[in-house]
């Protein structure tokens, strides 16, 4: 899901946004670096059918694959970034929707309903997956931040909030709505309180309506 390198500023217009990549669309690969990503990335899924993420380790991921440790290491980075990977294909189908999909996800509805829509949508790409992104979010600290994918939502939300309030600190209040769908919290709420899906949707409908409305 890493972007490479997104742009700084906050896009002002919805052209920035059709224009902005797919995050996480691999490069180009040699076809043995390509044949060694798909059996490591194979291995992994096995070891996590098998024993589930929380037994996923790099050393084990290496000795299922066949290949040598530090190429696991030299191909992904660790075990976050190991993790990102996993989840790449689903992530890039909820990018593109939001990038370049019909609407209310995508360009064409007004910015109060694009956002709901955003919203609702991260809420199910997180449900989908949830597991992994608890693992990839925590590992190590501050994983979630650093992965592009974030970045892209945030500039995605921040885009729709400096046009919904003008003037308002959109980069502020992009993460005031995204923190709600970290994933540790969201597991947390979903499995410790037993809330609903559409609970959790109500609630960033009325985090959402209290910025369009103030």
């Amino acid at each position: 899901m890493r972007s490479g390198s997104l742009p700084e500023h906050i896009p002002g217009t919805e052209a920035d946004m059709r224009d902005l990549p797919v995050a996480g669309r691999p490069p180009a690969e040699r076809a043995d670096a390509a044949h060694n990503r798909r059996r490591i990335l194979r291995a992994a899924a096995e070891l996590i059918a098998e024993h589930g993420v929380d037994a996923l380790s790099m050393d084990e991921v290496a000795r299922t694959a066949g290949v040598g440790v530090g190429t696991v290491y030299r191909r992904f980075g660790d075990r976050a970034r190991l993790v990102y990977a996993m989840i790449d294909d689903r992530e890039r189908d909820f990018q593109a929707a939001f990038l370049h999909g019909p609407p209310p996800l995508g360009p064409g509805a007004s910015p109060p309903d694009r956002l709901r829509a955003f919203l609702h949508a991260l809420a199910d790409r997180t449900e989908a997956q949830a597991d992994l992104l608890v693992t990839a979010e925590a590992d190590p600290p501050g994983a979630r931040f650093r992965d592009g994918s974030y970045e892209l939502y945030h500039m995605h939300v921040a885009m729709l909030l400096g046009r919904i309030r003008p003037g308002a600190d959109a980069a502020y209040l992009a993460d005031a709505l995204l923190a709600p769908l970290a994933a540790n919290l969201f597991v947390h709420q979903r499995r410790t309180r037993g809330m609903p899906l559409d609970r959790i949707k109500a609630g960033l409908d009325a985090l959402a309506d209290g910025l369009l409305t103030s």
